[in-house]
């Protein structure tokens, strides 16, 4: 699941992260980004999170299933008006 989350924008959010610390403590620097980009990637694996690509896929499934139910009502609505008393 890590390698969902193994990206360039999650370097540059350790990045971020490490640039952020006070100069005093930043001496660590290439170590502290590794740490903070592997606690990154353990928070957002817990999260248990959807890749863009299956979220997209849902997505188009549930247009279909939208656009079935649809033309199910309508059609519903028809047998209805047509259906005697």
């Amino acid at each position: 699941m890590t390698e969902r989350f193994n990206g360039p924008k999650l370097d540059e959010l350790a990045r971020k992260l490490a640039d952020s610390v006070p100069g005093n403590i930043k001496s660590m620097g290439e170590d502290m980004e590794r740490n903070f980009k592997s606690m990154l990637q353990s928070a957002l694996a817990r999260m248990d999170l959807v890749t863009r690509e299956e979220f997209d896929v849902q997505l188009a499934v549930l247009a279909r299933t939208r656009e079935k139910l649809e033309a199910l009502e309508a059609r519903l609505a028809a047998l209805e008006e047509s259906a005697p008393d």
